[in-house]
């Protein structure tokens, strides 16, 4: 395996005098900063295809209003702000001047960035950094990266943050913490429940309004990055991606985050000199997760046959108009990405459709036919259900493409299209189906695509809610190789852990990898430019993200 070193080292107080100078400057530098210029009068109406929402302004609660449309991120801000264009990149400071690891990656003392204020107008301190990480210690439900908490303290000037465990494969999950002022989360009795519905956060705006179609945010004045030039921002939720993509091709939105099948046609087309479609590579896959506790898919046999009748190409080419690149190698990695991290083992294992051989591989492990129809080694036919939320077209197409494959094996799959909503609560967390395909995190390295797929470490009881590892996959090998990799001091010993992980992987298919996930954006530069590019890539360009603070704040009204 080929080994890519990344750099470890967070920016030194040096560096950060460094940014603070280049303030002002530009679109994609590195200042949180406003670029010059003066501000625009335009509102920015950012779309979302995620239906009718329910009013909740929590930046933990997972479909909250503020966090599925996107505005949690332009309220709240991160520690630190990383390039997840290019996501081996030293992150930049942000609320945080800087976090210092110690050797073996178990303790971070971060420094907070002087001057910041709530927009109540109340300081942003250390104390602060230390009450956002206890709320996550106390509360498991608000521990959404699943990181290993020991404690956290405070002496008023530093926060520092221990761990069970090394984090070295979680420093980028620290940094995009969300902080929440101290002074008015305190006194909630159960912050898991809270809706927050006056949030106040550091970030460059401010909630003004909300209706269950449209959230309104307005530019603060007074800001510690200097002065939006945005001065409004109308957040809109369509009911599907067909409401969003008529909305972008129209103008009626100017940013948004949805499939636009042959969009250089459909969307592009329309307004060529201003209509944009940035898709910034990295780490992450879409995979078909798959409940490894339920038939059928408790049967490895069953798991790998079905992933031998998948075709990829077919997938990308109908389901994403040749947007998300296919997924070609056995290990799931998308290359050349992932080329460094490409176990030699697996060099040469192509993922390629194989009927016959998916067949006798089932034949071998006691399945039989009725006729044209599988039947399992207990003897009943197997079936099973693919579900996805209503309106994810993409998502659809795929499921619809994935249903066709098991047919070859005599199989009959249904498509069951779900509330969003429920999707996101009540039926991936708690485990309650058969297959979805879900995104991956990305990070710097192929574990977090690994480990967000079937991490032990991350393994819930069926009906209890998981963070990943949807599917309910143990293996005691993984496991271990996982917690290697992340608390390895040397390459070889990482090299090690990889090699393990990717053998499960593909002897045992704990889930399917579909295509590679780019994070892909459309946005309208009639109003206002300094997006995101493959020309000046300072992040991907997604609104509903921890990055979206500062795409926000390098946009200047167009001339």
């Amino acid at each position: 395996m080929r080994i890519r070193k990344l750099s470890t080292a967070v920016a030194s107080a040096a560096v950060v005098a460094m940014l603070a100078a280049a303030c002002g400057g530009g679109t994609g530098g590195n200042s949180p900063s406003a670029s010059s210029g003066g501000v625009g009068t335009e509102t920015l109406t950012v779309g979302m295809p995620n239906g009718v929402q329910t009013e909740n302004q929590s930046p933990f609660a997972t479909g909250s209003s503020a966090l599925s449309l996107g505005y949690a991120f332009v309220i709240y801000e991160p520690l630190m702000m990383r390039n997840q264009a290019k996501p081996s990149e030293d992150p930049q400071p942000w609320l945080a001047e800087k976090i210092e690891w110690n050797e073996d990656y178990t303790q971070a003392v971060i420094t907070p960035r002087s001057g910041v204020t709530w927009s109540d107008g109340e300081d942003f301190t250390a104390d602060d950094v230390a009450f956002s990480i206890q709320l996550r210690i106390d509360h498991e439900g608000l521990n959404a990266a699943a990181l290993p908490y020991d404690k956290v303290e405070s002496d008023g000037t530093t926060a520092t943050v221990s761990f069970t465990a090394p984090q070295y494969v979680n420093q980028s999950k620290l940094y995009d913490l969300l902080m929440v002022p101290e002074h008015l989360w305190k006194d909630v009795e159960d912050p898991t429940t809270f809706t927050n519905t006056e949030p106040v956060g550091t970030g460059p705006y401010t909630l003004e309004s909300w209706t269950p179609q449209a959230a309104t945010v307005t530019a603060r004045d007074d800001y510690w990055g200097g002065q939006p030039k945005v001065p409004e921002i109308r957040y809109s939720s369509y009911n599907d991606n067909n409401a969003l993509t008529t909305a972008l091709t129209t103008g009626e939105a100017q940013w948004g985050w949805t499939f636009i099948a042959d969009y250089e046609n459909v969307y592009i087309a329309q307004d060529p000199e201003h209509y944009h479609q940035y898709a910034a590579a990295g780490l992450g896959i879409d995979a078909l997760f798959l409940n490894n506790e339920k038939k059928p898919f408790d049967d490895v046999a069953f798991r790998r046959a079905l992933n031998m009748v998948i075709d990829r190409q077919e997938l990308v080419d109908v389901a994403t108009s040749g947007v998300n690149p296919p997924l070609t190698n056995a290990t799931g990695l998308p290359l050349p990405a992932g080329e460094p991290y490409l176990s030699d083992a697996y060099a040469d294992a192509d993922l390629a459709v194989d009927v016959e051989g998916a067949k006798a591989l089932l034949t071998d492990a006691g399945y039989t036919w009725e006729g044209e129809k599988l039947v399992d080694p207990d003897g009943e036919k197997v079936t099973f259900e693919l579900t996805d939320p209503a309106g994810w077209n993409d998502y659809l197409t795929a499921l619809d493409l994935i249903k066709n494959a098991a047919a070859t094996l005599g199989v009959d799959a249904t498509v069951n299209p779900v509330n969003q909503d429920g999707w996101f609560a009540d039926v991936v967390p708690p485990g309650d189906f058969q297959a979805t395909l879900h995104w991956t995190d990305g990070g710097a390295t192929p574990w977090d695509m690994y480990s967000d797929q079937f991490d032990g470490a991350q393994y819930k009881k069926r009906g209890e809610p998981a963070t990943w590892n949807f599917g309910r996959f143990q293996d005691d090998a993984a496991t271990k190789a996982f917690a290697d990799y992340a608390a390895a001091t040397d390459d070889a010993a990482r090299e090690a852990a990889m090699d393990t992980i990717q053998q499960v992987y593909v002897e045992q298919v704990p889930a399917i990898p579909i295509w590679s996930r780019p994070a892909t954006a459309q946005y309208s530069s009639l109003n206002y430019v300094g997006w995101p590019s493959e020309d000046d890539p300072y992040n991907q360009p997604q609104p509903t993200g921890v990055q979206a603070a500062q795409i926000v704040m390098h946009l200047e009204p167009a001339s």
